[in-house]
């Protein structure tokens, strides 16, 4: 091989592997966050203006750092609620790249909610966008010059759309939703496929300890048939109103810390470094991902508490 590692050989086997719409590999796959609920939009299009406020979240994540072809992720999301918060709507935005693959994905939302209570709503989301996706195998290098089985360049320009249900209160939330209602491959082609859905289930809620000391536990969990459940368990606590600390476990293999810094009511800063606990470890020095998050009033009204969830 024409690389200079024997890891980098290594990864573009697997790209080719996983990628080859000759071997018809079905290229729908999910990001992961760790820093989730602070990305609640991107799981579940239902909390789609939820925040009663114009909200913008930036995300950006380098996944298992020194490892050639490794994830990168990076996605915007911006929301807020209308027609006196009874509804929502919202863009999402995401670029990752892995090896010789890129994908975009670009999501209008759209969320109605209903009062249950003095402080408890049910709201519905639906989601629909574009997915446009490309494999570049011409940056395959091997032992054959000009190699003409690795020159090929696949363009993947698909639809779809995603659906959720939440339920909020101002301690408490929990929601499910399917994202992707489409099974799409770089192949060109998209279908209904009810056994290619991947289901997402997060609960969380807000626990005051002490005056200056807060519990926020959530739990996400992913389901897809014929597959094991995948979960990430997180505990973060909030420290007068300014500092969040925190720790994740996702049964996948990865243990994570968190740091957050909460600016003002409005900003929120927040760093999260995931420890890779599987035998990937030898190859990579860990996970990396930055969240930045603002909160815009409207109408003269104020941002005057923190926004939990």
């Amino acid at each position: 091989m024409k690389t200079t590692t024997a890891l980098k050989a290594s990864v573009i086997i697997i790209l080719i592997l996983v990628l080859s719409s000759k071997i018809k590999v079905n290229a729908q796959y999910d990001a992961m966050f760790t820093q989730y609920a602070n990305n609640e939009m991107f799981i579940n299009p239902a909390f789609t203006g939820t925040k009663e406020a114009l909200s913008i979240t930036a995300l950006h994540r380098q996944q298992w750092v020194g490892f050639d072809g490794r994830p990168i992720t990076t996605t915007l999301s911006i929301h807020s609620p209308i027609w006196e918060n009874k509804m929502g709507l919202g863009l999402s935005v995401l670029n990752e790249e892995i090896g010789v693959a890129t994908r975009n994905i670009i999501y209008l939302n759209y969320s109605y909610r209903i009062k249950t209570g003095k402080k408890s709503y049910l709201g519905f989301g639906l989601s629909g966008g574009i997915h446009i996706q490309r494999v570049d195998f011409g940056k395959v290098e091997t032992d054959i010059t000009n190699d003409p089985n690795y020159k090929e360049t696949l363009h993947a320009n698909t639809p779809n759309f995603g659906f959720g249900i939440n339920y909020y209160t101002d301690k408490f939330f929990a929601g499910i939703s399917i994202p992707r209602l489409l099974d799409d491959n770089y192949s060109m082609k998209a279908s209904f496929k009810a056994k290619s859905f991947h289901y997402y289930i997060v609960v969380g809620g807000i626990i005051g300890v002490a005056k200056d000391f807060k519990l926020k536990p959530s739990l996400m969990v992913q389901a897809v048939a014929n597959a094991p459940i995948k979960f990430d368990l997180t505990l973060n606590s909030l420290i007068k109103e300014k500092l969040w600390l925190g720790v994740s476990y996702r049964n996948s293999n990865d243990i994570s810390a968190i740091v957050g810094l909460q600016i003002s009511p409005r900003f929120l800063v927040s760093y999260s470094y995931d420890f890779c606990t599987s035998k990937l470890k030898t190859f990579n020095s860990g996970s990396h991902e930055l969240v930045l998050s603002a909160l815009f009033g409207y109408k003269g009204r104020k941002i005057v508490s923190t926004r939990y969830f």
